[in-house]
């Protein structure tokens, strides 16, 4: 089985990312403001907590955009408070013909959206007139299905050529602090995501882009209970220092785990490979149908059977979960020959070993 992971950045690059980030804190941030905890309510004259404000500017003069706002209800309330300020119930969408991700369509289908499905894989098939006549489109960064390869970038410049008026909301969860540009830096108009991925609190949802979206968005969320509080804002931003190191470790160590795999050092294996799915994660295929039993050993083992947040600071053990679901609906099968595995902060022995051990507690039960 062939897959197109996502490019993601190297050991040097993620160090580049923490420096500019601390390099952009500290140009924002006075020595004893960065000490200090973070305040609450909404301030007059600002609509939310002095600190708040403050972490929004750090983050967009990070991502080089025009404005960044913090919002509850992570990823998807991020995702949610775009459509709305954009959308109105019954407007088209354009979007990826693919499996869409369990929140995004919930997003879509309580606003009454149509969807217009086009495949972004083959760029030559996409319908110009349809697109000239839209004006909404979400795209996602990471792979929808296995066998997606399209290219970020060349999607947005070749969908913003043919209608320069489409507004293009990219959901890059799963994504920041592994790429070198997220959606809005390759040309989309506003990124969204969440900051719980990336080692953050609960509930905390980011979206960066164009001032004039993120202005509606703050209009929309004037009241106390809607405002993401001070020390929230600088939880999230302190945490989110510590993401790219730790994203290019994690990184690292699928690369090893899938080498070593395919170097036949457990039997049983049929192969691995790396795919975004929908974080960076390594896809185990068995030669046979073992592959509930394995996860069932697995978490005896150790291993986490689930997320909690995907890649959250509280997930420390290795995962060794069930393919995606949207995986799962384009091939049904694969739930019973594939699992994926997310080391997190383990390393490839420990992720070996349990593997191993899994593998050969189900063959040997099976026998």
């Amino acid at each position: 089985m062939k897959t197109y992971p996502i490019e993601t950045i190297d050991m040097e690059k993620a160090k580049e990312l923490q420096f500019k980030l601390v390099d952009t804190i500290q140009r924002h941030f006075r020595g004893d403001e960065f000490l200090q905890s973070g305040d609450y309510g909404v301030v007059p004259g600002l609509g939310k907590p002095k600190y708040t404000k403050k972490v929004e500017e750090v983050l967009a003069d990070f991502f080089s955009v025009e404005s960044c706002k913090l919002v509850r209800g992570a990823g998807t309330g991020a995702i949610r408070n775009v459509m709305n300020a954009k959308l109105n119930s019954g407007d088209k969408i354009l979007i990826h013909n693919a499996p869409i991700y369990p929140t995004s369509k919930g997003i879509m289908d309580s606003m009454g959206l149509k969807k217009v499905f086009m495949d972004f894989n083959d760029l030559s098939s996409i319908d110009e007139k349809e697109i000239r006549n839209l004006d909404f489109c979400l795209l996602q960064h990471s792979r929808q299905n296995i066998q997606d390869n399209y290219n970020l970038k060349e999607v947005i410049e070749k969908l913003k050529s043919i209608n320069p008026n489409l507004y293009i909301l990219i959901d890059d969860n799963y994504v920041v602090m592994k790429v070198e540009n997220i959606g809005v830096q390759l040309g989309g108009d506003v990124s969204a995501f969440s900051l719980f991925k990336l080692l953050g609190p609960e509930g905390i949802g980011c979206i960066v882009g164009d001032k004039e979206t993120i202005k509606a968005i703050d209009k929309d969320n004037y009241s106390g209970g809607s405002q993401v509080q001070g020390h929230e804002a600088m939880e999230a931003l302190r945490s989110l220092v510590y993401a790219p190191i730790m994203l290019a470790i994690q990184k690292e160590v699928g690369d090893e785990v899938v080498e070593r795999i395919n170097r036949g050092e457990i039997i049983g294996i049929k192969s691995a490979f790396i795919a975004n799915a929908q974080s960076r994660v390594i896809l185990v295929e068995f030669e046979s149908p073992i592959a509930k039993g394995v996860l069932k050993h697995a978490n005896e083992l150790g291993a986490a059977p689930y997320p909690i947040g995907s890649e959250s600071k509280y997930e420390i053990s290795s995962m060794f979960y069930r393919v995606s679901g949207t995986f799962l609906i384009a091939n049904p099968k694969l739930e019973d020959y594939m699992i994926r595995i997310n080391p997190m902060r383990a390393g490839a022995d420990t992720i070996m070993r349990i593997l191993k051990e899994a593998v050969d507690a189900e063959l040997k039960w099976g026998e």
